[in-house]
């Protein structure tokens, strides 16, 4: 029964690739855990579990770990995207692309100039 009401919330498991995903069910509450790629991952996965369960569901409890917590994600740039596009998904603000392209010079060299397909490291604010 709580297995289906957060039916989306393993499929986004599944579509993040979240490693070492364990699922059980017990006296009706259901527990998840496993590893998320960063920490921006798991947060998505977080909203999506209070999007389903509200603010502070009992009815699940989740064990979410980041592998990778150098950075907040790990972008790859698609056609059409600018750094300001990318800071706002990321952050609420696109200003804050600065912070992006800072934790990228290594492969940039001025804040308007960005490739699809070039991985960029979004830095933990």
């Amino acid at each position: 029964m709580v297995k289906s009401k957060y039916q989306s919330v393993l499929d986004l498991g599944q579509e993040l690739n979240i490693k070492d995903g364990d699922v059980a069910e017990e006296n009706g509450v259901l527990k998840i855990k496993g590893t998320a790629k960063t920490q921006y991952e798991k947060n998505v996965l977080w909203d999506k579990i209070k999007e389903v369960g509200g603010e502070s569901p009992s009815d699940i409890m989740a064990d979410i770990k980041v592998e990778d917590t150098s950075v907040f994600h790990r972008h790859v740039v698609k056609s059409g995207e600018s750094l300001s596009k990318i800071a706002k998904h990321y952050y609420g603000d696109p200003m804050k692309y600065k912070a992006i392209f800072e934790a990228n010079t290594n492969i940039l060299k001025n804040p308007d100039i960005i490739h699809p397909d070039q991985e960029l490291v979004i830095p933990n604010l």
